[in-house]
């Protein structure tokens, strides 16, 4: 039964060391080098490395901005506003 749950366990490891992996090396923000250092650092330390740098490049995405309804821009005074004189 302890053998059981050790296998388990290093496959849970070893599918999310993968698919880090695989997020980490399609990122565009980061160099050859970062991207390789950092997968290394995910199959050095399994689960912490993993779940850390995934939520830590997560959190740096730029949130997508929601489209607006045509005539809902800014208000800058092109057409009917004051001059500011």
């Amino acid at each position: 039964m302890e053998f059981e749950i050790w296998y388990l366990v290093v496959g849970i490891a070893i599918l999310l060391n993968i698919v880090v992996s695989i997020f980490l090396a399609r990122r565009d923000d980061l160099e050859t080098f970062q991207k390789g250092a950092q997968i290394f650092i995910v199959w050095l330390i399994p689960f912490f490395a993993a779940i850390g740098l995934c939520l830590f490049h997560r959190s740096q995405d730029a949130p997508t901005k929601k489209h607006k309804n045509f005539g809902e821009g800014p208000r800058d005074g092109i057409a009917g506003g004051s001059s500011g004189d």
